[in-house]
């Protein structure tokens, strides 16, 4: 029997779910989401994305996005993941997503154990919370859709590396295609540095 998500973590108050998409790829921005949903919200297809197949992802954004109270999507780019790091950048995309929102929220529901606290919102960070929460489930699933439409657009220019199949992710074809042709103007340095010491430590 499948787990039934919780709508809210305290009843009454204005929570909006947060979670991204993106932080173990090689190559792109990380995705954030935010998402408000109404009082009496239920589906009992949504879940965490990666529980998702593509085709519910995708049947999924449309129902969020007309149903939200507000909802707001965010990134922070590869440049910027290079120069603060990956956690730090995600956090970054969440408070964009946060602040695009056209209603405020007074509690933000994290999805994972790591936050900055967004400027007179309160927080809770909750592991796995996109598989115990829906509005953290509603961002996963926006964060994630909105996140592969943008690496399917980077595939029609950099078609080497297979974004429109591994997204980004560091899949054994995509590594063997930046061994073939190096990096591209969108791969995260950082990433690939640590991916060459990956290298070296395991020919040495």
């Amino acid at each position: 029997m499948k787990h039934t998500l919780r709508l809210f973590l305290e009843a009454g108050r204005v929570e909006a779910g947060c979670d991204e998409a993106g932080r173990g790829c090689l190559a792109g921005p990380v995705v954030a989401a935010a998402v408000i949903l109404p009082a009496g919200f239920e589906n009992a297809e949504l879940d965490d994305s990666k529980k998702l197949t593509e085709a519910q992802r995708y049947s999924l954004r449309p129902l969020i996005e007309q149903t939200a109270v507000a909802y707001a999507v965010a990134i922070a780019d590869h440049r910027e993941i290079d120069d603060i790091n990956i956690l730090n950048a995600s956090i970054l995309a969440m408070h964009r997503a946060v602040e695009k929102l056209h209603v405020i929220p007074e509690h933000l529901l994290i999805d994972g154990n790591r936050f900055k606290p967004y400027p007179n919102i309160g927080h809770t960070c909750i592991i796995k919370g996109d598989a115990l929460f829906l509005p953290i489930a509603a961002a996963s699933v926006l964060a994630k859709t909105y996140r592969d439409d943008l690496m399917s657009g980077y595939h029609q220019q950099f078609p080497a590396y297979g974004w429109d199949k591994n997204k980004g992710y560091p899949t054994k074809e995509h590594r063997q295609a930046i061994r073939r042709y190096g990096v591209s103007p969108l791969h995260r340095l950082s990433f690939h540095l640590r991916e060459q010491e990956k290298q070296l430590q395991f020919e040495f």
